[in-house]
């Protein structure tokens, strides 16, 4: 059809209404539609090195104050601190000062740890008690001390044996245990070994027993851990709401002259009064004086303790396993 003047000034008039109508219309739109976003996962950067925690994530679609787009998880071969140089199937010593922590650690790495996979290995943090205590910066002999009792002295021993390959670090402190300095030793952790974050436990006697209390009471629902195994230890019994989404198994001697029992049972009935998604159990060994450890950790205790209270039925390493934070 040909195109005639009259035609032609139809057409422009059409053209030029649409288009008005158009712009006067874009309020209506919906303002997701005129900027899509999609939510993405921000990683929070404690440090501000621009390295995000793995383990502390948001997700939306603005970026968040304090938080960034990459972590070293996007890349597993990524190792934040150089200095600490892994070699599976041994027990490593890390001098205080010779790696970006504070503290002095030995580190044991089963032959499963392969940070070239996919599978990332469960974390248990060892805390030892005051006799343990030093500043291998100055004395670097000290650090052996971390040896005398726990997993780590299993390790040394050739008599660690759990059902399922774990990462064991103990570190040393020469002073109590400091929730905050925990929590930032186990960041390091994370960003610098193939952690399941998921899986993260802690265990302690005594002082280190009172620091594995200390770290959830500090934290709550914002430690690491999905469970810890304090003996012979003390908490404070006003932190019970605390552990209402962390495992909580304790053990401790009736005869223990150094810490008293009774500090274990109160710990343990504050955090079951506050109604815990997981039971707190306690494990009493009748006759049992402070060294109530040596037994927990290698099995040796189950079938001696007190029928009044949890039995020992089950390997505390496997019980913890039974655990995993939520995602």
């Amino acid at each position: 059809m040909s195109l005639t003047p009259t035609n032609l000034i139809m057409n422009s008039i059409l053209l030029m209404a649409l288009l008005f109508i158009g712009g006067c219309s874009s309020d209506l739109i919906d303002p997701q539609e005129k900027s899509p976003c999609d939510d993405t996962i921000w990683y929070m950067d404690q440090d501000n090195d621009g390295l995000g925690d793995i383990a502390r994530t948001i997700t939306q679609c603005e970026q968040p104050d304090g938080y960034v787009g990459n972590s070293n998880d996007n890349n597993d071969s990524v190792v934040i601190d150089s200095a600490l140089m892994v070699t599976p199937g041994v027990q490593q010593a890390f001098l205080e000062g010779t790696t970006e922590t504070p503290f002095g650690f030995y580190l044991f790495t089963p032959l499963e740890y392969k940070p070239q996979t996919s599978e990332r290995l469960p974390l248990l943090i060892y805390l030892h008690g005051g006799g343990a205590r030093g500043k291998s910066s100055t004395n670097p002999g000290i650090l052996n001390r971390v040896l005398f009792d726990g997993p780590p002295k299993l390790i040394s021993k050739n008599e660690w044996s759990p059902s399922r390959p774990m990462i064991v670090v103990s570190p040393q402190s020469p002073i109590i245990w400091r929730p905050d300095s925990l929590h930032e030793f186990i960041a390091y952790l994370i960003n610098n070994l193939h952690v399941n974050v998921n899986r993260i436990y802690m265990t302690g006697l005594s002082m280190g027993g009172n620091g594995t209390f200390s770290y959830v009471s500090a934290k709550g629902s914002d430690a690491y851990v999905a469970a810890i195994v304090p003996i012979a230890g003390w908490g404070d019994v006003s932190t019970g709401s605390q552990f209402k989404d962390i495992a909580v198994w304790s053990f401790h001697g009736d005869a223990d002259n150094v810490i008293s029992v009774n500090r274990s049972i109160e710990m343990t009935n504050n955090i079951n009064s506050t109604n815990p998604k997981t039971k707190a159990k306690l494990t009493i060994y009748p006759g049992v004086s402070h060294d109530s450890w040596t037994r927990t950790y290698n099995g040796t205790g189950a079938g001696t303790e007190s029928s009044n209270y949890d039995t020992f039925d089950m390997d505390i390493y496997d019980w913890m396993l039974l655990f995993e934070k939520s995602k």
